[in-house]
Formats: C-alpha cells, structure tokens, sequence
C-alpha cells in the first residue's frame, strides 16, 4: 500500500513539474514497465532490432517529458501504465514503419525479403481480440484495424489498448474511463468480434466459399 502511494505522489509531483520525480518514480515501476515491454515480444524473432529495454527506455522518455517534453498527466499507477502501453505501442508501429519503408526501398514490396520484414515485424496476440487460431498478427495490419475500430467505437477501442496493449485489469480500466465493470466487458466482446472478422485471412473466406 505504501508503494502504490509513493507512486501516486510521485506521479503528482512529475505532473506538477518536479524533474526530479522521474528519476525516483522509475525504480518503481521499472519492473512492471519491463513485463509491458516484454509482452509486446512474446512471439517476435530474438533479432528484432527493437528489444524490451530499449522501448521501456524509449517510453519512459516520452512518458516522464524528456528531450524537452511535457510530461504526462497519470492520476495512478494503472492510469500511467495504460498510457505507458500506448506510447509502447506507437513506438512499435513508427519502428515497424520506418523499416518497412527502408524495405520498400532496398528489396521492393514483394519477394523474400518481404516476406522476412512481415515475419519479423509481429506482435504477440494471445489472449487478444484476433482471429481465432492466430497467434500473432503484422504490427501495421493490426494498427489499420485499430484505426477503423476506433472511428466506430472509440471507447471499446481504449478497452482493448488498455486491457490487450496495457494488461489492465477489467476494474482497473473502468476506473481509468470512468464506466461501470459491465460495460468494459460489453465492450471487450465487441472489440473481439469486430477485430476477429476484419482480420480473418482472406483465404479463410475463400475456404467458406
């Protein structure tokens, strides 16, 4: 109990302009940054060029105002934890564009070379609102079904960036959006079944077929 205080106060001071927060902040959390990060690799090559280090690195930057930034606004540990996961996240997506692009520019969009970029740019969904029997997904594949989701139903799609993305419990995420417990899970279930139908591989279309 007295750490989760530490934390809030902490938080209140970094909010509050005290640089000197950060620093004291990280080692209580660095831990559970660590298993987010790690989460984000479950099911991706040991050589991807982005490691779980170097994103929590990366996103506590971003997170506590470095490199003459604001630092977020967190009101709890669950509450930095789930915009921990989404600048986790867009980090992750801005990698996995850049070295497409570098791809595009060296092999072209098709061949092997593709075909290893695609394999080695995945994101672990287990336990997520894919497909049924895929266990990982393109990294950009599931940012363009995010994008459209979240046109449609921008709450549900928070649910699922903090409760796939974040690891965020079902209570710790009503009380990040301020709803009821039911309605995170009404809204997780339709995140799951519109993701799960706007990601099936076209060729399992066909198979109906």
């Amino acid at each position: 109990m007295g750490q989760r205080t530490d934390v809030t106060m902490l938080l209140s001071e970094l909010s509050g302009g005290d640089s000197t927060a950060a620093d004291r902040l990280l080692p209580l959390l660095y831990t559970e940054l660590r298993a987010l990060a790690g989460s984000f690799f479950k099911n991706e090559r040991r050589d991807h060029t982005l490691q779980p280090t170097a994103l929590v690195n990366e996103a506590y930057i971003k997170l506590v105002g470095g490199e003459s930034g604001d630092p977020v606004h967190a009101t709890s540990r669950a509450h930095f934890m789930a915009l921990a996961a989404k600048v986790m996240r867009q980090l992750l997506i801005d990698h996995a564009r850049a070295k497409r692009a570098q791809k595009r520019g060296g092999l072209g969009e098709s061949g092997e070379g593709n075909r290893r970029e695609r394999v080695s740019d995945t994101i672990a969904l287990a336990q997520t609102p894919s497909p049924d029997g895929r266990t990982e997904a393109d990294v950009l594949d599931l940012e363009d079904a995010m994008q459209e989701f979240a046109a449609l139903y921008p709450r549900a799609a928070r649910v699922v960036e903090l409760k796939f993305f974040g690891g965020l419990t079902a209570q710790e995420i009503a009380t990040v959006l301020g709803v009821g417990d039911a309605t995170v899970e009404r809204d997780w279930v339709l995140a799951r079944g519109w993701l799960n139908r706007r990601m099936k591989p076209p060729e399992d279309e066909q198979n109906r077929s």
